[in-house]
């Protein structure tokens, strides 16, 4: 199972890493079109916006995927036994905000779609920034099922 997970942590990982990348190269390419032609890319911000959404949703998955989140480790020395059974009830916990997320989210992909909302500068339909904030929420909430149903990647 360790396989699978590492390769959609991989695939994760690298799509973020790429909008990471984007989002550097249009700001740097902005400033220096700014600076030196006084030429700055029209709607510079808003695309921006939208490579931050996808590069944090879409790596949110491989959070879980590679058990990467920040742990305070208080009762690993007290009660070591209970700390699988903690991992998967925060999994279990992490399942079901994760799930309001993307309940309420859809509501909103919904309204955005119903509406016909457009970003105000490049008119970019708003809907196109929910796809990756719903793709990834979704997501991380099949891994953190994954990670309740037992499938931790250490094996615990």
């Amino acid at each position: 199972m360790k396989d699978w997970r590492a390769f959609a942590a991989k695939i994760c990982g690298w799509t973020a890493g790429a909008f990471i990348a984007a989002m550097v190269l249009l700001t740097v390419a902005d400033i220096l079109l700014r600076a030196a032609a006084n030429k700055p890319i029209p709607g510079v911000v808003e695309l921006v916006e939208l490579m931050l959404a996808c590069s944090f949703f879409l790596a949110l998955p491989a959070v879980f995927l590679r058990d990467g989140h920040i742990v305070v480790d208080v009762v690993d020395a007290v009660a070591p036994r209970s700390v699988a059974l903690l991992r998967r009830l925060a999994a279990a916990l992490a399942v079901l905000a994760l799930g309001l997320m993307a309940w309420q989210g859809w509501i909103g992909a919904s309204d955005a779609l119903a509406f016909g909302d457009v970003t105000s500068y490049l008119s970019i339909p708003r809907i196109v920034y929910w796809i990756p904030v719903l793709a990834g929420i979704i997501g991380a909430a099949l891994a953190a099922i994954v990670v309740a149903a037992g499938g931790g990647e250490d094996g615990r």
